[in-house]
């Protein structure tokens, strides 16, 4: 019985380390900074306060439309941090960029702060090949309220999660382009 103690202990050990055998973790792609990052005098603030996302995409899983009205959640397909900390962190990442001269942060900032909140309703593969970004965002700029929806659909360039995160980071960034061309636009 002694001799088959060390193959049992082992056999034991190896199905515990297999156990994240054939799962892969993603993670959105990093925002390419083109310019150099420069603070401002205090007059050009946002807080990013809150990007929020529906349960279905609040798990770990990677969501992947297979119809019109059914959804797959990966098992081994998975999100190396919660979706909307990435969605949180990229956006803040994208929008200073896109902002020069102002302080984007996903902290409060202080009183002249204007405040960018986000609801993603979609953030999923989808079946034809697609990628589907939506939702609305709501920009609190001096006690004026502007609320915009977004809806973005890119086709992927190739199969499988790879691309679909690469392309899901593409639309993402694209709707930051669009919240920062808008915010330019507020006085």
């Amino acid at each position: 019985m002694r001799k088959w103690l060390p193959v049992v202990i082992a056999a034991l050990l190896s199905a515990c380390s297999s156990s994240n055998e054939g799962k892969n973790y993603y993670q959105l792609p990093a925002v390419q900074q083109t310019q150099t990052q420069s603070t401002s005098e205090g007059n050009h603030l946002l807080w990013v306060e809150q990007v929020a996302i529906p349960d279905y995409l609040a798990g770990n899983g990677v969501v992947y439309q297979t119809s019109d009205v059914q959804f797959t959640i990966a098992n081994s397909n998975l999100w190396a941090s919660p979706l909307d900390q990435q969605l949180r962190s990229t956006l803040v990442a994208n929008l200073s960029t896109q902002l020069p001269g102002w302080v984007v942060s996903s902290t409060p900032l202080g009183i002249e702060q204007r405040v960018l909140n986000v609801n993603v309703t979609g953030f999923h593969g989808r079946y034809d090949g697609r990628v589907i970004v939506s939702g609305e965002w709501l920009l609190n700029t001096q006690g004026k309220l502007v609320k915009r929806p977004f809806n973005i659909e890119l086709k992927q360039q190739q199969d499988g999660y790879d691309a679909m995160v690469k392309t899901l980071g593409q639309a993402w960034q694209q709707e930051a382009q669009a919240i920062a061309a808008e915010i330019k636009r507020l006085p």
